[in-house]
């Protein structure tokens, strides 16, 4: 397959008016001109990046797939550390709601088997993904996505028909990427959680001391995991705005600092302080949905060039839409 025949399969329809802001590093800041592009057909209602990274000036307007409860079947087993009335793995904030100590990790709530990081947790995107990255592999523009072969999926998860994404708290685990707003709020459900409010996040990031960054007013380099110079897009495909959806970009990249994602609760020097215990990664490492139909995330991933700490925010994408830097964690009200 020759380039310009990849770039074609890439590609989607474009449709014009929207501007891409693409962040490099935390020094550059590239502007282009790029366009909206149409949805694909999904079974359960998500919104995928188009294979060249779009930032649309609206939300698309997509309807959210009703979601019906269920009951677990499968129930974790939790971290030993407890906090002023709130589960094992949550910490209270204030005394009045709880919060996910580090960023989630999925199971299948009914058979409880870890759910890959590397791809959604919807089953028919995993089994797209999966494929359309192993057979092109060999055509995509730099050695190093040339050479970097795709993580694969348990079997179970490839055959599966249906999920039951639940969030759990894992320290030391790899954190759950490639989630749209739809799934991670169906896993907070599926946990006994909810999605955390704007208000909610922002106070548990900034800490008892209510500080811009978890560790201070004033942004320290290498204190959270965010701002990394290293963009996983362009090392695996020469351009950051491409291949949103390889199952590599959380996997197989690293810089001179170690993998671009790292395990929850890594990075020690960021965290949120609350009583005597702490939040972890709430700048950095994934980005991580609230409750907002309208789609919001906080925080900031690995790559994203911002210095806003606790007050970074986007709010361009749907609800429905999903990519490799997005995760979440839970909240739960006392």
């Amino acid at each position: 397959m020759t380039l310009s025949a990849w770039f074609r399969r890439v590609g989607r329809p474009l449709a014009p008016t929207a501007m891409l802001v693409t962040l490099v590093g935390c020094d550059k800041t590239r502007v282009e001109s790029h366009a909206t592009a149409g949805a694909m057909p999904r079974a359960v209602t998500e919104v995928a990046p188009p294979r060249a990274l779009y930032v649309p000036d609206a939300s698309l307007g997509l309807p959210v797939a009703s979601l019906p409860a269920i009951t677990p079947a499968f129930v974790p087993k939790p971290i030993t550390v407890g906090s002023r009335g709130c589960p094992p793995e949550m910490v209270s904030v204030r005394g009045r709601y709880c919060v996910d100590r580090f960023e989630a990790t999925l199971v299948d709530a009914v058979t409880g088997n870890p759910l890959s990081p590397y791809y959604s947790p919807n089953p028919s995107v995993t089994r797209r993904e999966f494929r359309f990255w192993t057979d092109g592999r060999a055509d995509l523009p730099t050695a190093e996505g040339r050479a970097m072969d795709v993580p694969a999926p348990p079997e179970w998860e490839l055959a599966a028909t249906a999920l039951e994404p639940m969030a759990i708290v894992s320290p030391g685990a790899i954190p759950n990427g490639y989630m749209s707003g739809v799934l991670a709020e169906r896993a907070c459900k599926n946990a006994g959680k909810r999605l955390c409010t704007g208000e909610e996040w922002v106070v548990a990031c900034r800490g008892e001391q209510n500080r811009k960054f978890p560790y201070g007013d004033a942004y320290e380099d290498g204190r959270c995991n965010v701002c990394r110079a290293t963009h996983p897009a362009r090392v695996l495909h020469g351009n950051a705005s491409l291949g949103h959806l390889d199952p590599r970009l959380n996997e197989v990249v690293e810089d001179e600092h170690g993998p671009l994602l790292r395990e929850c609760g890594t990075t020690p020097s960021c965290k949120s302080d609350w009583d005597g215990d702490a939040i972890y990664d709430m700048v950095g490492n994934l980005d991580e949905w609230i409750d907002d139909p309208d789609g919001t995330f906080l925080g900031g991933f690995y790559s994203r060039a911002t210095h806003e700490g606790c007050d970074s925010r986007i709010e361009v994408h749907s609800y429905d839409y999903f990519d490799y830097s997005l995760g979440v964690r839970c909240c739960k009200s006392l």
